[in-house]
């Protein structure tokens, strides 16, 4: 990419940050006491999933990890959750109004930052949560995170909202691009196979993928493919999040071709750490 290209990605990043933590803001803007105690995800309520991402902002913007013991429930199996786990901890006495309110300053913060960054700085390399790339990677991968994020306390509070948009589109993206260790591996799709999966809304897609050696996303295959499955998008996102039982969520999702790969291939969706 050329300059000009590489100084619209860093500005079309950072619009979407913006947009997906204004989206979280006024999502808990609204909400009492009650709602914020409501369980998200295993051992976090939802003080608990923005303390989360407000430790996550901190340390990105160079903050000392917490001074704090954290004792690691069943819900932490590695090594970033135990470090998430000490945020956590260490914001847990904030009222709800203050942990909105740090979070209000420490996102505005970190955009502010991000302005200031040159379009090198920006596109240089960087470790990420998926490994070697570029800072501007990590920062897509903090949509997503954020995105996911919203969508866990949305699901626990049933209040649906932001399915579809930018974010949405964005967050889509960084399930396709894992898309072929997630069919090949995850998956275990046999060789030679091919995928269809129909995203019926509110992001609408048609996603393929080819197993020849090595599964890859393409762009068209000849014929009918081995093995499809359709379902929303929504639902693809959380299954590929670990967030909802696959067996369960079956009862959604539309198989065809060879049934039993398709099946196979859906309830294997996760892929998030």
């Amino acid at each position: 990419m050329n300059e000009d290209e590489l100084a619209a990605g860093k500005e079309s990043v950072i619009g979407l940050l913006a947009d997906e933590w204004s989206s979280i803001i006024d999502l808990l803007a609204g909400l009492d006491d009650e709602a914020w105690a409501t369980p998200v995800l295993p051992g976090w309520d939802v003080h608990d999933t923005l303390a989360h991402m407000i430790g996550t902002e901190l340390a990105l913007s160079g903050a000392a990890l917490p001074d704090v013991t954290a004792e690691p429930g069943p819900h932490v199996h590695n090594d970033i959750g135990k470090l998430n786990e000490l945020w956590v901890t260490a914001l847990r006495s904030r009222s709800n109004a203050e942990l909105l309110a740090s979070f209000r300053e420490v996102t505005a913060k970190r955009l502010a930052a991000l302005a200031e960054m040159s379009v090198a700085d920006f596109n240089a390399a960087s470790w990420t949560p998926a490994g070697p790339s570029t800072y501007r990677r990590f920062m897509e991968i903090r949509i997503f995170d954020c995105w996911m994020h919203e969508q866990d306390i949305r699901a626990a509070l049933g209040l649906p909202g932001n399915e579809s948009g930018p974010a949405a589109e964005r967050s889509v993206d960084e399930v396709v691009g894992a898309l072929g260790y997630i069919i090949g591996k995850r998956g275990r799709a046999p060789d030679g196979s091919s995928v269809l999966i129909r995203l019926t809304g509110p992001v609408s897609r048609e996603l393929r993928v080819v197993t020849d050696g090595r599964a890859k996303v393409v762009e068209s295959f000849p014929g009918e493919p081995t093995a499809a499955f359709a379902l929303s998008s929504s639902l693809f996102l959380r299954l590929a999040g670990g967030r909802e039982n696959p067996q369960a969520a079956l009862e959604r999702v539309e198989l065809s071709g060879d049934v039993s790969l398709a099946r196979q291939l859906a309830t294997n969706l996760a892929f998030t750490i």
